[in-house]
């Protein structure tokens, strides 16, 4: 056989080898454990579970897909069995979807707080530790608010303010106040472009970068206390759920290690989220 015929033989058997290992290394990867986590944009946009998941993964080999949204758009997103465990925070709807049987068992994890983000030079003079009182003065004063208005956690806990506040939200909301529909990053985004007060999750509040004249006004109140929950997706539900795998990252979050590998992670120092588990 002549040389040339022997090295097209030769590019063209490498060429093929290349292709084969490319499909092999695909199928493999296709068939790697994972689980579908519905949570919350807290947890995701606050940096933590880029801290978190690889852990898991590396101790387990199971990877994490979140999907992050709003508290009450994961849970329903659960409910509808597109998620195998969520990890969110808003107590009183995480116990309805145990309640309801669409979820196996909620376990405390961790928690942080909220704190009440405005400009600077207050107008509307909410300085101080009460959360109630300054919701008021917000309503008062028809100053600008910007609501995440998405069902998630903390727009759950906010209404529970202007409700304590003595605002009633359907009949007549403030002047200032405007929903923006989405998640926690975007609402801090649009309040530091409008000098407008937001209702804050510590955790996003410390990572969020673009804070031009914001800073933390209201903080320390212990309504303002924000707990975090995984449950895992009742497979009598649905029986495509993957309990073994999602029940291994619930078991190992509020575990020795998934409790330590929560308080490791810091910014500039400060601890963003407190492990619990043992403590509820």
């Amino acid at each position: 056989m002549a040389l040339s015929s022997r090295r097209t033989l030769l590019r063209t058997f490498l060429a093929g080898a290349t292709v084969l290992w490319a499909a092999l290394g695909s199928a493999q990867a296709q068939t790697a454990p994972f689980i579908v986590m519905a949570s919350t944009t807290s947890t995701e946009q606050s940096g933590l579970f880029g801290h978190l998941l690889p852990a898991f993964t590396k101790e387990t080999g199971i990877e994490v897909r979140v999907v992050a949204q709003g508290t009450g758009q994961a849970l329903d997103m659960a409910r509808r069995g597109d998620a195998d465990i969520v990890f969110v925070h808003d107590q009183a709807a995480e116990e309805k979807f145990v309640a309801e049987g669409f979820g196996l068992k909620r376990q405390a994890v961790m928690y942080n707080d909220f704190v009440l983000v405005g400009p600077k030079a207050d107008p509307a003079g909410v300085k101080g530790k009460d959360a109630t009182a300054a919701m008021g003065k917000l309503a008062s004063a028809g100053a600008p608010f910007v609501s995440r208005g998405d069902k998630s956690g903390t727009h759950a806990a906010e209404l529970r303010f202007w409700k304590q506040a003595g605002v009633d939200m359907a009949a007549n909301k403030p002047a200032g106040y405007k929903e923006c529909g989405c998640g926690m990053g975007p609402a801090l985004n649009i309040a530091a472009s409008s000098g407008a007060y937001v209702l804050a999750d510590r955790g996003t509040w410390l990572s969020f970068k673009n804070r031009a004249d914001l800073t933390i006004l209201v903080e320390g109140d212990k309504k303002l206390f924000n707990q975090y929950g995984v449950i895992v997706v009742n497979p009598a539900k649905h029986a495509h759920v993957k309990v073994k795998e999602a029940q291994r990252f619930a078991d190992w979050v509020v575990s020795p290690a998934g409790q330590s590998t929560i308080a490791a992670y810091k910014i500039n120092g400060e601890q963003l989220f407190f492990p619990n588990a043992n403590a509820q």
